[in-house]
């Protein structure tokens, strides 16, 4: 297996921004070959598409590319030779480079605490997602289905845990978590939990209005503010896809949470989202 390849799937399980780099053209003489690539992250890189001030240009603008957490390719042009504008020193092979600059943001994370009827049929529309997927159940038999989802495009881990609250405990910051189990003790437990996870990218709770207004109440008890019980939006999905069928509420959760993924990361940590039943 090629370098850039182990160094894709390195950063990816250690959820590491980077940045793929291949040469797609090359006129006259030039360092390396098109279909040469290297591996840019933001304090390391994997291979080398020449060396000089070719690669230390791009390896700057992939930088800047993981810093704004770009995720659109692009693509640079650089003349090899004296009279070209070089700001980490001359290379005169005399030929000239394209290169395709193509970012990996680090995928987002949900976390799905409860795969029942409406748990399953949600699980399944969002395993088509690239996203990194975790499945959370106390019941053996509902993870057992849920470990056979296919066809699958999302990094699923499926996994039984009697407390959901230890998974919870070490989910990636920025996770988007959602609660939906067969249990309203267990819902209220897994809420109590996310409200201690310092760093969550947003909590939603299925329920009725009644079922979150008992919650807000017991929360309370428990010493959270209004503004931090306000972090949980209760009930989850978009009033324009309404039913009880546990297909439809999967789909209006799903718009709803799309909606909220297509926000830049930025924006999102600034907003207070509105979530209706």
């Amino acid at each position: 297996m090629e370098l850039w390849i182990d160094a894709v799937s390195t950063l990816h399980a250690q959820r590491r921004a980077a940045v793929l780099l291949t040469v797609t053209a090359v006129r006259g003489h030039a360092p390396r070959e098109a279909g040469a690539k290297m591996v840019i992250a933001a304090d390391e890189t994997f291979g080398t598409v020449g060396g000089g001030n070719l690669e230390m240009a791009a390896i700057a603008r992939a930088r800047e590319l993981i810093s704004q957490g770009s995720t659109a390719p692009e693509t640079m042009e650089l003349r090899l030779n004296d009279k070209a504008t070089a700001t980490y020193g001359r290379q005169c092979c005399g030929g000239e480079v394209r290169l395709l600059l193509e970012p990996l943001p680090v995928p987002e994370t949900v976390a799905l605490f409860g795969v029942g009827h409406v748990g399953m049929e949600l699980a399944r529309i969002l395993s088509r997602h690239p996203i990194d997927l975790y499945l959370t159940d106390s019941r053996p038999e509902a993870i057992d289905a849920a470990r056979v989802l296919q066809p699958s495009v999302a990094s699923i881990r499926a996994q039984v845990a009697v407390m959901g609250e230890q998974v919870l405990s070490t989910l990636p910051e920025g996770s988007h978590v959602l609660i939906m189990t067969h249990d309203h003790a267990e819902d209220f437990h897994l809420s109590d939990a996310a409200l201690r996870h310092p760093s969550l990218g947003s909590i939603g709770l299925i329920g009725s209005k009644a079922k979150w207004t008992r919650f807000r109440k017991n929360l309370a008890a428990n010493g959270f503010t209004e503004q931090q019980i306000s972090r949980i939006q209760c009930p989850i999905g978009i009033p324009e896809v309404a039913g009880k069928q546990p297909a439809v509420i999967a789909v209006s959760v799903a718009a709803q949470l799309m909606g909220l993924l297509a926000q830049p990361a930025v924006k999102r940590s600034a907003d207070v989202v509105e979530l209706r039943a």
